[in-house]
């Protein structure tokens, strides 16, 4: 549990950024792109809160790309009118537009995740050394 903790917080952080930019709109820049890349942040912090250490930091990192581009790929497909989701909530959460854009976000956001593993873990080897 003490080794998943700082991906909790950085969860709650991550979620509450994403909260404020939803609800007060800075600008459009922000909601539509910086928005994007750092939902990529909140599901590796998610899933690397529950995941065990043994599975692969790579891996998840990429998964959830993958996963990202699936749910946009499924917004072009307007997913969302398939299922006949009303709950505005939930076709906020769903997604209801497809943006090519959006994709490179998440591209962008699992590049900086997967340096982050990398600067960590060599990091983490100098300590060893040490």
């Amino acid at each position: 549990m003490k080794a998943r903790l700082p991906y909790i917080i950085g969860f709650v952080l991550l979620v509450a950024v994403e909260v404020c930019i939803g609800v007060f709109y800075f600008n459009y820049f922000i909601r539509a792109y910086i928005g994007d890349v750092i939902i990529v942040w909140v599901l590796y912090c998610l899933f690397r809160s529950f995941v065990p250490k043994k599975f692969s930091s790579y891996g998840i990192a990429v998964g959830i790309l993958i996963f990202s581009f699936a749910v946009e790929f499924l917004q072009k497909a307007h997913i969302a009118d398939i299922l006949g989701v009303e709950n505005k909530l939930l076709r906020i959460i769903i997604g209801t537009s497809y943006a090519t854009e959006d994709l490179w976000c998440y591209v962008a956001g699992t590049a900086v995740t997967l340096l982050q593993i990398f600067l960590y873990q060599q990091l983490k080897k100098r300590k060893t050394n040490d």
